[in-house]
C-alpha cells in the first residue's frame, strides 16, 4: 500500500511478507458491542507482543466493515494529532455504551408499543439520525478516505443510481471523487432502511467537479463485507500492484482473515411460508417486533459470504487461515438492531465476552449449520494464535522491507 508522509507508523506492503491480512467487521447497529469486544480482546493480545501503543491498524492490510462496522472501521483507522490510531479497540465498546442510547431512543409507555411504532415507521423512518449525524461528525471531523492509517473498504448503496458504493482506499487512488469525509462515507453505510434516513451529500473530484452521493445502509448489498475486501485486494493482484508482488489472484493461502459477526437469533423458526405467504408490504416491513425484509437480506448474505469463504479456504487447504467468529443463538431483544436500553447493552456486553469462550465454530457446508470444530479450540485461543502470527508478519515486512529507516527499531512502540 501508498505509505503518506505523515503515516511513519503505517504497517508495511505485503511484498515483503508471507501473508495478505484483513479484518472485516459485519454490519448490526447497536450490536456492535459484539465484535467491539472482540477486537478489544484481539488487540490485548498484540499488546503483549509487541507494546501497549501497538493498534490493529498496524497489523492489517485492510480493515472493512458494513454500517456498524463502518463505523468501528473508521474509528479504528482514523489517525489522531500524533498519526496513530484515533481509537484504541477498547475504546469501541465504551463509546456504544455512551452513545447507544441516544442514537436509538427508547420510547417508554405507548410510545414504545408495536402500533405507535408501526405509525411511526408509515410517517418515515424510526429515527431521525440527528445525534449519530452530530456525534460521527464531531468525533471524525475533516478526516478524509486517503488519511487512514491503513487500507479500508466500507460498503454503501446508492438509492438513486441503485449500485453499490464500495468506499475502497484503493479505488479512491482512481477515482478522486471517491475521496470523501469518513463522516460522511459512515453515516451513509449506516442508513437502515425503515430505521435512519438515507444521506445524501457532494464531494469535490480533483477536476473540482461535484459528485452527488444518495446512500443507504451497506448493509443491502454487503452486510458481511469479507469478501468485498478480498475482491479488492484480488484485484489489486491482477493490476500487478507492486505492493502485491509476487502474490498471484485467487491465491487464498496467502490471505489470513478474521471476520467478525455481530449475532444472529437462534432459529426459533418463528416465520413459516404458510404465514408469509399472507403477508403484503406492512407485514414484510414489521411482524411481532421485527422487519422480516431486513432480517432476511442481512442474514441471508452475511450467511452466504461465509459459506463461500469457507467452501474455498476448505477446498484450499488454508481454512486454518480463516477465523469467522459468530454467535447464531440471539433471542429476544439481544437480536435488535436497536433496542439501547441499559438492560440489553449489558445482555450485548456479556454475549461478547462469552462468545470469546465458545468454541471455533465453521459452517457445515452440506447442511449450512454453523459447528464448532472438534479440536475444541475456542475463539480467544484461536484470536491469540492469530495475534502471534500477525506480529511475526509483521516484523518480518519491517526486516525485509527498504523503507524501514536503519534508527527505528522494529515493533517497539
Amino acid at each position: 500500500m501508498e505509505r503518506s508522509k505523515s503515516s511513519v507508523e503505517q504497517i508495511q506492503p505485503p511484498t515483503y511478507g508471507n501473508l495478505v491480512t484483513i479484518l472485516s467487521i459485519d454490519g448490526g447497529g447497536i450490536r456492535g458491542i459484539i465484535p467491539a469486544t472482540i477486537i478489544d480482546f484481539l488487540e490485548s493480545q498484540l499488546q503483549e507482543l509487541d507494546g501497549p501503543e501497538a493498534r490493529l491498524a498496524d497489523y492489517f492490510d485492510v480493515i472493512s466493515g458494513t454500517s456498524t462496522g463502518g463505523l468501528v472501521t473508521a474509528m479504528l483507522t482514523a489517525p489522531d494529532n500524533n498519526h496513530r490510531p484515533l481509537f484504541a479497540a477498547k475504546d469501541i465498546k465504551p463509546f456504544y455504551l455512551e452513545h447507544g442510547p441516544k442514537i436509538f431512543p427508547h420510547h417508554s409507555g405507548l410510545g414504545g408499543t408495536i402500533i405507535a411504532n408501526l405509525v411511526r415507521s408509515l410517517g418515515g423512518p424510526k429515527y431521525d439520525g440527528k445525534y449519530l449525524h452530530e456525534v460521527v461528525r464531531e468525533k471524525l471531523g475533516e478526516i478524509r478516505l486517503h488519511d487512514t492509517l491503513t487500507n479500508v473498504v466500507i460498503p454503501t448503496f446508492d438509492i438513486k443510481s441503485m449500485q453499490p458504493i464500495l468506499f475502497s482506499s484503493y479505488q479512491m487512488k482512481k477515482c478522486s471523487y471517491m475521496d470523501a469525509k469518513l463522516s460522511d462515507i459512515c453515516i451513509g453505510t449506516s442508513a437502515a432502511p425503515t430505521y435512519l434516513p438515507a444521506h445524501t451529500f457532494t464531494n469535490q473530484d480533483s477536476q473540482g467537479n461535484l459528485h452527488q452521493f444518495n446512500l443507504i445502509d451497506g448493509g443491502v448489498c454487503a452486510n458481511n463485507p469479507t469478501l468485498v475486501a478480498m475482491n479488492e485486494v484480488t484485484k489489486q493482484i491482477i493490476k500487478q500492484n507492486s505492493d502485491f508482488f509476487p502474490i498471484k489472484p485467487l491465491e487464498y493461502s496467502r490471505f489470513l482473515i478474521i471476520s467478525i459477526g455481530t449475532g444472529t437469533a437462534r432459529n426459533e423458526e418463528k416465520f413459516n411460508g404458510e404465514t408469509a405467504a399472507k403477508w403484503g408490504l406492512l407485514d414484510w416491513l414489521t411482524y411481532n417486533g421485527s422487519t422480516p425484509l431486513t432480517d432476511v437480506f442481512t442474514q441471508s448474505s452475511a450467511d452466504m459470504v461465509d459459506f463461500h469463504l469457507s467452501a474455498v479456504t476448505q477446498a484450499l487447504h488454508s481454512e486454518d487461515n480463516y477465523l469467522r467468529i459468530q454467535d447464531d443463538t440471539l433471542s429476544g431483544t439481544e437480536s435488535s438492531v436497536d433496542i439501547a436500553t441499559k438492560e440489553n447493552l449489558q445482555k450485548l456486553s456479556e454475549i461478547g465476552q462469552n462468545l470469546l469462550k465458545k468454541s471455533v465454530s465453521r459452517v457445515n457446508l452440506e447442511n449450512g449449520l454453523f459447528e464448532p470444530l472438534a479440536n475444541g479450540e475456542t475463539n480467544q485461543h484461536a484470536l491469540t494464535r492469530f495475534a502471534k502470527i500477525l506480529s511475526q508478519e509483521r516484523r518480518l515486512r519491517e526486516m525485509r522491507s527498504p523503507h524501514t529507516t536503519k534508527n527505528k527499531k522494529p515493533l517497539v512502540f
